[in-house]
């Protein structure tokens, strides 16, 4: 899987990077987690700082363009994502399950 990075904006009062990129793969197209580690390892930042927001991929082709949002710190990506996008990027699950382990249940 190729990752060709199209464009970059900067958006310094979120403290991250609004990235559009192009994947050409072989096969299907690739799992959002997979896309994420690609572009993280790209960029040369850590998986939990980068979050797809989009994949698109046109029926029959090889190649998917989609759009993920780079901060700064991990700590940023759970201030400013929605849940939902946490969720999806398997952003902060360790986070939340040792949270509520730590946390003793009430009778």
């Amino acid at each position: 899987m190729d990752v060709d990075i199209i464009s970059e904006t900067e958006n310094p009062m979120l403290h991250r990077t609004d990235v559009t990129f192009e994947l050409t793969h072989e096969d299907a197209t690739p799992s959002r987690l997979q896309v994420r580690d690609s572009l993280a390892a790209k960029l040369n930042k850590d998986a939990d700082e980068v979050v797809v927001r989009k994949l698109d991929t046109k029926f029959g082709m090889r190649k998917t363009v989609g759009q993920a949002k780079v901060y700064d710190t991990a700590d940023n990506a759970r201030d400013v994502e929605q849940d939902h996008m946490l969720e999806r990027n398997k952003i902060g699950a360790e986070d939340a399950e040792a949270e509520a382990e730590a946390e003793p249940e009430e009778a």
